[in-house]
């Protein structure tokens, strides 16, 4: 028998008054004869790349899983990972020897660059290309964001901030090349209007703002008309994406609402961020789960908090600063209550990978599309050390990613080979990244039994 009926395209669009909603992966985007070739296991399915930071290392002793290889216990720092541990690799003793000499700065440089930082407190600045941008460079040739960068801090310092080196190297992880330094953008709305606005000139923006109460009335009636090309499975797939769409935004206007002075007097709308850290962590993680979802783009990067941080979190019973706590001279109180920030971020991670997994797309879950590292530049951070960094890689089991276990390395090993490997996975080949000197292809290989 002929199967005859066309696929929709897959970067189908809802249109409406200055804005655009991509569409997540439907039945109807997939041809009838390709939908029957695939499998769960397609490497070429594997194709986004996510990378976040956590800033100034961990207590160690409390984040290493007591277990080597199979990952049957987790360590108190990453117990909220517990209901993820199949989809999770712990990966133990590896190094970034080019953040030599110890400083944060070169932590977070070299985390996603594996280079040296060049020594100086001026605008010549020099580094290397981030992995991430290596990967948009091919991933993003097809999506409308060739990649995004976000964080938590709404600020960037400017002029030297740690021993000497350029605020930059604090500031970015992203570097599209060895003197272009990537911004990273805080505020939700200003992230949202990214993803789904039309762009244009800021007298369109403000005129298409001004005719429609949110993003969803404004392409109604293109999805009316959508709707009818649709069967059932795909309707409900598209509502949840639509419904996922509102909540976020109506999360944002609740934070707007509660800013009492604009933060971007340019622009015709107050800017918020949700008061309290968590929620606002959160809201960037939806925001990146429906970048994901609709395709917008293929490689994300997050910085939970800058290096040097003096972020407080009452709401964990920290209120002391956390930079300050992780200098703590081996006083049993203060590693506890850095611990105690390091599980909070973890927390925060789960979630977003708990997001991932329940969000499905083709046979598998958007997790399964995807390989997400998490990670710190440096190991112990009262000593300014780069060695045996805390680091996590989550999901690509449609990569044939083997989760569930906590990989050791006998000796110290280039955080390089890990960003080499999931460049590989995701289709991006190269033979060298960094001061790599090989690949970890045990990410990739069951457990001996």
């Amino acid at each position: 028998m002929m199967i005859t009926r066309r696929a929709l395209p897959r970067r189908e669009l809802l249109r409406g008054a200055g804005a655009t909603l991509a569409l997540p992966l439907l039945d109807a985007m997939v041809a009838p004869m390709t939908a029957l070739a695939a499998t769960p296991a397609d490497p070429a399915r594997l194709r986004r790349l996510g990378f976040v930071f956590m800033p100034m290392g961990s207590d160690i002793t409390r984040w290493t899983p007591p277990d080597a290889q199979r990952l049957d216990r987790l360590s108190p720092t990453l117990s909220p990972l517990e209901k993820l541990k199949e989809d999770v690799c712990i990966i133990s003793n590896l190094e970034l020897l080019n953040a030599y000499p110890g400083t944060h700065s070169s932590s977070n440089s070299a985390f996603l660059s594996a280079a040296k930082a060049k020594h100086t407190e001026s605008t010549d600045y020099y580094l290397g290309t981030t992995v991430d941008q290596i990967a948009a460079k091919q991933l993003g040739k097809e999506t409308q964001l060739p990649s995004l960068e976000l964080s938590m801090d709404l600020l960037s310092t400017v002029g030297q901030c740690d021993n000497g080196f350029a605020c930059v190297y604090q500031n970015c992880l992203s570097w599209s090349s060895p003197t272009t330094p990537l911004p990273a953008e805080a505020h939700p709305r200003i992230v949202f209007e990214r993803l789904f606005g039309e762009g244009g000139s800021l007298a369109d923006r403000r005129a298409a703002l001004k005719k429609r109460a949110s993003l969803l009335d404004a392409v109604s009636e293109d999805f009316a008309r959508l709707k009818r090309q649709l069967g059932p499975a795909d309707r409900a797939r598209v509502s949840g994406y639509l419904e996922s769409i509102r909540e976020v935004e109506l999360r944002i206007q609740r934070a707007e609402g509660d800013v009492k002075q604009n933060a971007l007097p340019d622009l015709d709308r107050p800017v918020g961020v949700p008061a309290a850290y968590a929620d606002h962590a959160r809201l960037m993680f939806d925001l990146q789960v429906l970048a994901l979802q609709g395709d917008i783009t293929r490689v994300v990067t997050f910085q939970l908090a800058r290096e040097t941080s003096n972020r407080t979190y009452p709401e964990i019973g920290v209120p002391e600063a956390h930079h300050p706590l992780t200098h703590h001279g081996n006083d049993p109180d203060k590693i506890a209550r850095m611990a105690k920030i390091n599980q909070f971020h973890v927390s925060l991670f789960a979630y977003y990978l708990e997001r991932l997994k329940a969000t499905r797309e083709g046979d598998g879950s958007l997790l399964d599309h995807s390989l997400v590292l998490y990670g710190s530049g440096m190991g112990n951070p009262n000593v300014h050390d780069h060695r045996n960094l805390p680091i996590i890689v989550a999901g690509g089991a449609a990569g044939k990613m083997q989760g569930g276990r906590h990989i050791k390395y006998d000796k110290p090993t280039p955080l390089a080979n890990l960003h080499l490997t999931l460049l590989n996975k995701v289709g991006v080949r190269l033979n060298q990244f960094g001061d790599s000197n090989g690949k970890m292809d045990a990410l990739f290989e069951p457990l001996a039994v």
